[in-house]
Parts: C-alpha cells; sequence; structure tokens
C-alpha cells in the first residue's frame, strides 16, 4: 500500500487540512496492522513510515506534527512548535504545525476558527468529557482570539454508546453533571453516549457548527482497545495550519 491507498475520514464543516485515520493504508502487521500511529508496541520503523504516509497526505511532514503523551485528564497545552508534550488537548495559531490526538475508542475532537487561524484538537474519553475537556479546549483558543460561535467543530469515531457499558458510578456521575440525557439504560446496565454528550459540551460552549462523525471504533476499519482487549493500534485525528510558503 502507499499513501494513495489511505482511508481517511473528513468533516465537511472544517475549512483546515485535517483528517480522522483508519486502518486503511499502512505497513504494520499482526495485532497492529493497518495504519498504526502508534510507537510504544509496534515496530517503530513501520510506525515512522505511517506517520509519513498520514502527514503527506495532508501537505505536512511527520516532523511537523505536535501530539501529546495522553493522561485522560483535563490540561489543554498551547503549542508553538513541533514536539510532545502531556495533556489532553492541543490548540496553535502557529502555520506549518499539525497537531495530532492518538484514539483507540475515545472520542477525537478537532476545531477550527479560520478567521481568526486558532486551531484545536482534544481527546475525550469519558473522564475528558466529564471534565469537559471540549469546553476547555474552546476556553483556551478563545485567548488566542478565537470565538466560540464562529468555531466549527467535528467529533471523530469513537466507541458508540451501544458498544459502551460503564459501571453505575461512572453513570451517576455524568447525571450528576447535567448530562444525564447520553446515559443509555440497557438490559446490562447503563451504557454512554460519548459523541452525544461532546456535542452537548460544545454546544454549551457556544459552538453552533458541530459535526459529528457517526462511526463506532468497534467496526473492523477502525482500532479499538476494548474490541481487541487492550493489544491495538491508534488512529491519530490531525489538524494543522497550512504553512506560510503554502
Amino acid at each position: 500500500m502507499t499513501a494513495a491507498d489511505l482511508l481517511l475520514l473528513r468533516s465537511p464543516t472544517l475549512p483546515v487540512p485535517h483528517a480522522f485515520s483508519t486502518r486503511a493504508g499502512g505497513v504494520s502487521r499482526g495485532p497492529y496492522a493497518g495504519l498504526n500511529l502508534d510507537d510504544r508496541a509496534d515496530d517503530p520503523a513501520a510506525v515512522a513510515e505511517n506517520r509519513a504516509r498520514l502527514t503527506a497526505a495532508l501537505g505536512f511532514r511527520a516532523s511537523d506534527v505536535a501530539r501529546l503523551e495522553q493522561v485522560h485528564g483535563l490540561e489543554v497545552v498551547h503549542a508553538q512548535a513541533p514536539g510532545v508534550w502531556t495533556g489532553d488537548a492541543l490548540v496553535t495559531r502557529t502555520p506549518g504545525l499539525l497537531l495530532a490526538i492518538g484514539t483507540a475508542d475515545c472520542y477525537p475532537l478537532l476545531l477550527a476558527d479560520p478567521e481568526a487561524g486558532v486551531i484545536g484538537a482534544a481527546h475525550a474519553g469519558w473522564k475528558g468529557t466529564l471534565g469537559g475537556i471540549a469546553a476547555r479546549t474552546v476556553e483556551t483558543m478563545a485567548r488566542l482570539g478565537a470565538r466560540p460561535e464562529r468555531l466549527r467543530a467535528a467529533v471523530g469515531p469513537g466507541i458508540c454508546g451501544e458498544r459502551y457499558p460503564v459501571g453505575p458510578d461512572v453513570a451517576a456521575r455524568f447525571q450528576a453533571a447535567g448530562l444525564g440525557a447520553w446515559v443509555l439504560e440497557r438490559a446490562d446496565g447503563p451504557h454512554l453516549d460519548l459523541a452525544g454528550a461532546n456535542r452537548a459540551v460544545l454546544g454549551e460552549a457556544g459552538v453552533q457548527d458541530v459535526w459529528v462523525s457517526g462511526r463506532c471504533s468497534t467496526e473492523a476499519g477502525f482500532y479499538s482497545y476494548r474490541r481487541d482487549a487492550g493489544q491495538t493500534g491508534r488512529m491519530w485525528a490531525v489538524i494543522g495550519l497550512p504553512g506560510e510558503d503554502a
């Protein structure tokens, strides 16, 4: 496979280079087969090739990426250069920088205010969703000149509510936080609709234009931590501002 074989999901609402990756188009093998973008357990050379293919498809290089060691927290990092930080969201107004969020069931959120030239990317599992990582990302973008009502947001693939059972304690915390509408009562207990919850959090933060992919990470074309019992790769959600010489 080559970069031309990549299957990338894109939102019609985002007017800047961006993508949600799938498994298609990569060189990794075994349980990581496909376009795995996480090098913690896979062959680093294969992951490097996968990253090069993805970034090239958007007009960037792998060396242009700003990404995170994600900790299921609420830290939003203002990235001004490529590198790796600790946190769960990134924002920038630096041209030529590609922000990347890794997922394998949690939800990736991409945001842009094209008029202000400010973009953001967030990682939202249940803890981040509950803590309002989406709203915190909007707030940090606003400090860089973005306006919530101008923001366009995309919620990428993640684990769907029907496939995401949770304990009653987690469900109760969502109820207490005013997100009870996204707790689904099923025969086997409560489930969470994290896509819907993040859309609601974005709306409360003033974002009016929100696109949701509707794709579930437990589908065969994606990596899923739950489906694969922890031995799996990672997708990337990426968003960037074209370089000044583009």
